[in-house]
């Protein structure tokens, strides 16, 4: 077992259908990764209508990004996980550890380059955020995910997430209403 709180290497060679073997990298963010995150969010955001923000990213200084991911760290039951390849992030995923009589959940968000897609990225993710609430107490943790992202609905369902309602028109991009499914797991 390794600890959270280093960097750990995660040697993975994973084959997509063009048989390219990765060598990928899950550590946790920290303050010196503020400017990688920013330019990481800013190209995901780019690359689908899947995110709750776009090309632009967050309004966000690098100050602040430091001082958030720093402020994660600190948690007791939160976590912000990046997958690097060759120094370049190419996915990430958090848990987010919810306060006072809903301290045993919280909140899933991961993301993915679109071109590491169907890769195996998204379920390294997903097996190291489900180890770390294993490891720190974390009972449940939700997540919304658009109800027509079948590929991120799988990942989850794979993991043994299950879909206990739908949010209609969660999300509004130009004129078109996007609903979202709301899943959660179970770890007790």
């Amino acid at each position: 077992m390794y600890g959270f709180r280093e960097l750990c290497k995660y040697e993975a060679h994973m084959n997509d259908r063009r048989k390219i073997n990765m060598s990928v990298e899950i550590r946790e963010a920290r303050a010196a990764d503020a400017e990688k995150v920013i330019a990481y969010t800013k190209t995901i955001g780019g690359e689908s209508d899947n995110l709750t923000f776009g090309s632009d990213g967050f309004p966000i200084t690098v100050e602040e990004e430091a001082d958030y991911l720093e402020s994660v760290h600190a948690a007791d039951k939160s976590v912000h996980l990046l997958a690097l390849m060759d120094g370049e992030i190419i996915a990430d995923g958090s848990l987010s550890g919810l306060p006072r009589r809903m301290s045993h959940r919280a909140e899933l968000g991961i993301a993915v380059r679109k071109p590491y897609w169907n890769k195996g990225v998204g379920s390294m993710l997903m097996q190291k955020l489900i180890d770390y609430a294993k490891e720190h107490d974390i009972e449940i943790i939700n997540l919304e995910v658009r109800s027509d992202n079948a590929g991120a609905i799988h990942l989850y369902q794979k993991f043994g997430f299950r879909s206990i309602g739908k949010s209609p028109a969660y999300f509004k991009i130009d004129d078109n209403y996007c609903d979202f499914d709301i899943m959660y797991i179970d770890l007790r």
